[in-house]
């Protein structure tokens, strides 16, 4: 479905090739379900500065993190429904999760398991989608939820992921982090922490700065900056 709602059917391979799929609506609405903690909703996000809309949380989790891939440049939600005829000769639709768009011009598409697994139905579904986007030069993942730690951390620096959060600061901080340094001396280092924190926060978010995420964030972690040293 394009940006002005209208839904147009062609074969996949020519919507792979010739579409910016990472621009187009979703082709479904997310319902409400009962029982679910986490509501369907939208995410800012700081890779193509618009909002991208999510059905449920392991599918936000997913935004979140595809947000600060550096390899993604646009990402978007159940923008395309594929559809194929099954063993029994009846059509199967499957709308994959997500879609992004990679920096090599490639694209992407996820589906998202919970913390139980991915469901029979997906699972089997997600064979057909891997060919389908394989033959078009597309990847496939289908993928659950980062260890603990590490979307806990990604969580908490998603929120310093808007621009404003860099207060131009961006130059004295690879600076200051041009060695392996604490987060709290280079804080020390470069000012007031109210006005510095946040900025060293969108540092390690951007990738301007490198830590080890994969434990838990404190003000003693070491990090340094990038060899790029340079925003998204």
């Amino acid at each position: 479905m394009d940006e002005s709602g209208t839904e147009h059917v062609m074969p996949w391979l020519q919507a792979g090739r010739e579409q910016a799929l990472e621009e187009c609506l979703p082709v479904r609405d997310f319902p409400v379900l009962r029982g679910r903690r986490i509501a369907p909703g939208w995410w800012w996000s700081a890779t193509s500065g618009r909002l991208v809309h999510y059905g449920f949380g392991a599918m936000r989790t997913q935004v979140m993190m595809l947000d600060r891939d550096p390899k993604v440049v646009a990402l978007a939600c159940r923008p395309v429904e594929l559809l194929w005829r099954g063993r029994s000769g009846k059509v199967v639709s499957h709308a994959p999760h997500l879609v992004a768009r990679l920096a090599d011009g490639s694209g992407l598409f996820v589906d998202c398991a919970g913390r139980c697994g991915a469901g029979r139905r997906l699972v089997q579904r997600a064979g057909h989608v891997e060919a389908a986007a394989l033959a078009a030069g597309w990847h496939y993942r289908l993928v659950g939820p980062p260890r603990p730690a590490v979307e806990a951390n990604v969580r908490w620096l998603a929120d310093y992921r808007h621009p404003r959060c860099a207060g131009g600061l961006m130059p004295r901080i690879v600076q200051c982090f041009r060695t392996p340094t604490p987060l709290v001396e280079g804080v020390r280092l470069l000012g007031d922490p109210i006005a510095v924190w946040p900025a060293v926060f969108h540092a390690l978010w951007a990738g301007v700065l490198s830590t080890r995420l994969d434990s838990p964030l404190h003000e003693r972690a070491v990090a340094v900056a990038s060899p790029a040293g340079v925003e998204r």
